[in-house]
């Protein structure tokens, strides 16, 4: 709850006039039933048609100035709410940014996406319930009691009863409610996580016939987020009809001793009773927003994690900027991942000089693309040192340092938009000129040339419309544009086949005389173009060294090499 006013101070002036419109619409209510009395009492029962068009042309000036109220109060409500989810939304998705991908990792990005978009507009709908009727419902029902007491003096013990088990009632709601709505966020989250994973692999389902055993998977987590949103409303089932039976009672109570005194006049019985009503309205706003605070407190506190989580990464108060030029030394450089049990990379003592390609090869699991991701710095190392031309690169500006590196993952990432837009994400000056080169690199020319718009061909997310080579190209052309002196490549042609990867390397090998290039593959006919070769097994570095060297000195090299070339070429190379 202390987020959620930490953001209402920034927009307090807003606040406070829309709650004077809101205690002025509240006190208009609060008006009719004394001037309805005023009119039985004083204008029917004496028979004065001139109080009754007094009273009655008060009543319809009251009930105007309460509609204007109304209207003001729920403009300036909206645009609060709405202004606050805004920068809510804002605020968590620049401190993602700034996460490490560890941070990322702990957190799930399906999680995230939920406190985002779910937990904010839990919060929004709380902050709108507040300046519409969390402040209009108490000063309704306690104006309400007092008018009560001013019409019927005699009922002040009845509404302190009534009041106290109200209150009573709604406590317990709140404190039996709490849990189970943060468990419901929970369940949001689960839901989330399968919808994304579903989509993301839609076309894996369809090809294995899969559609059913998903279609279950997502029925019991549905089921699961409604049990868990039926045990929370289930709460408010129970106690809403309880304090409405309250009120009631309070109501048929007061009919009753004020008939059974047989005093008094009928218009301030009829005021009285429309008073028990306010008060039954007033109690019923305040349970239901009780009820939404209990939510947005739950979601509060789940959007403040997002909000307190703090880079796992260490950055030098001072950074260094270094010219890059490409020259990589791991010096016993071992790491695991949070939560892993054991390290992905184990005592790694290296050096990559600068302009070298280093083709890296291994079975799925041994390091490879963990060994990458530590170049740019997404993770950091548990033990060890990295130096980069010299400079320790913690100690080096993290924004520098990516600047001068360009990735192209296992998984291509295109992004919405045109070809030419996502080609600029290398670097967003860049020239037409440069972009025909770079694809004309990558062998993409071709296909952009053949598309109805060339380069401003629009894509769909993820490069939807195009094939898994397609987008491989366009990735790798991505990142030439941007001339980075260090040239990551994950994995990244495994969607082509054999003749266009090996115009793709031969165009790479042209343009990548200057930069260093880490290429990771499983193909050994990949990795043989590069000028050294690492082979890593289960984190361990097993051999480095041309072709012809880890043949004689590594046999886990030599067993890819048999499995994927096979031994009669081993002979004929040897």
């Amino acid at each position: 709850m202390k987020l959620i006013f930490q953001y209402l101070k920034k927009h307090l002036g807003i606040f406070l006039l829309s709650t004077s419109f809101l205690i002025m619409e509240a006190m208009a209510d609060l008006l009719q039933p004394a001037l309805m009395s005023a009119i039985v009492d004083e204008g029917i029962k004496n028979a004065s048609v001139r109080q009754i068009l007094f009273f009655g042309i008060v009543m319809l000036g009251i009930a105007a100035t309460g509609a204007v109220c109304a209207v003001m109060r729920n403009r300036f409500a909206s645009r609060v709410s709405q202004t606050i989810g805004k920068e809510m939304r804002r605020d968590m998705y620049r401190n993602v940014g700034r996460m490490s991908m560890e941070n990322i990792d702990r957190l799930r990005p399906d999680s995230i996406i939920t406190r985002i978009t779910n937990d904010v507009a839990q919060v929004q709908e709380f902050i709108n319930g507040i300046m519409r009727i969390m402040v209009k419902a108490p000063v309704t029902c306690i104006g309400a009691i007092i008018l009560i007491m001013v019409q019927t003096p005699g009922q002040a013990p009845v509404m302190a009863a009534i009041i106290f088990v109200v209150a009573l009632l709604i406590l317990a709601n709140m404190r039996i409610g709490y849990p189970r709505f943060g468990t419901v966020q929970k369940r949001i989250d689960r839901l989330n996580g399968v919808s994304r994973e579903f989509l993301s692999s839609v076309r894996v389902v369809k090809a294995f016939g899969a559609q059913e055993e998903e279609a279950e998977k997502f029925e019991e987590v549905s089921l699961a987020l409604a049990g868990a949103n039926t045990a929370a409303l289930r709460i408010m089932a129970v106690f809403s009809p309880l304090i409405n039976l309250t009120v009631n009672f309070g109501i048929v109570l007061l009919l009753w001793i004020y008939g059974s005194g047989q005093n008094g006049e009928i218009g301030r019985l009829m005021a009285s009773v429309n008073y028990m009503t306010q008060v039954l309205f007033a109690v019923n706003m305040i349970s239901n927003t009780l009820n939404t605070a209990v939510r947005a407190t739950a979601s509060a506190e789940r959007i403040q994690e997002v909000l307190d989580e703090k880079p796992s990464q260490k950055f030098a108060a001072n950074p260094l900027m270094p010219q890059i030029m490409g020259d990589i030394l791991f010096e016993g450089v071992s790491f695991a991942y949070a939560g892993a049990g054991k390290e992905a990379l184990h005592d790694m003592d290296l050096h990559i000089h600068a302009g070298e390609t280093i083709g890296i090869i291994g079975a799925t699991g041994s390091g490879k693309t963990t060994f990458v991701n530590l170049v740019p710095r997404f993770y950091d190392a548990t033990k060890g040192k990295i130096r980069i031309d010299g400079c320790d690169i913690e100690q080096i500006d993290a924004a520098h340092l990516r600047s001068s590196i360009a990735v192209v993952p296992q998984k291509a990432l295109l992004f919405s938009g045109t070809i030419r837009e996502n080609l600029r994400w290398g670097r967003a000056d860049a020239a037409d000129d440069e972009l025909r080169m770079a694809a004309g690199i990558a062998c993409a020319e071709e296909f952009i040339e053949k598309s109805s718009k060339g380069y401003d061909t629009l894509l769909g997310q993820g490069g939807v419309n195009l094939s898994g080579g397609q987008k491989q190209r366009l990735s790798i052309a991505r990142a030439l544009v941007r001339r980075p002196r260090i040239l990551i490549l994950d994995d990244c042609t495994s969607a082509l086949d054999a003749q266009t990867e090996a115009k793709v390397l031969t165009g790479l090998k042209k343009m990548t005389d200057n930069m260093t290039v880490l290429l990771v593959s499983q193909r050994i006919s990949t990795v043989m173009r590069a000028d050294t070769i690492l082979c890593l097994d289960n984190g361990r570095v097993q051999g480095y060294g041309s072709h012809e060297e880890l043949m004689e000195t590594c046999s886990a090299y030599r067993e890819i090499f048999q499995s994927q070339i096979g031994a009669g070429e081993e002979a004929d190379h040897g």
